[in-house]
């Protein structure tokens, strides 16, 4: 059986804003949320730029993954993508 890849992701928004989701399909999830059949909430804020990913090689974990970064504040959040980004250097 094939290994399927889950992701925990995030998008910045046209205004700024960050928007924390889920999928197993990363590159078209990316596309619907720019061609406005996405998250209600990214509609209005297109175009979406992918700014974070992590892989999971489960669903939960990459749902637990989603639910912690939403619980942060928001320069919780920034901290943490720039750690993350510090890391992959």
């Amino acid at each position: 059986m094939a290994k399927a890849d889950h992701y925990f992701y995030v998008l910045e928004c046209s205004d700024g804003t960050y928007y924390a989701g889920y999928t197993n399909n990363l590159e078209k999830r990316l596309n619907a949320h720019n061609s406005g059949k996405g998250a209600k909430y990214t509609r209005a804020k297109r175009p979406v730029t992918l700014i974070h990913r992590e892989t999971y090689e489960t669903k939960p974990e990459a749902m637990r993954a989603e639910y912690a970064f939403k619980q942060l504040t928001r320069p919780q959040k920034d901290g943490y993508i720039m750690r993350k980004k510090e890391a992959e250097q």
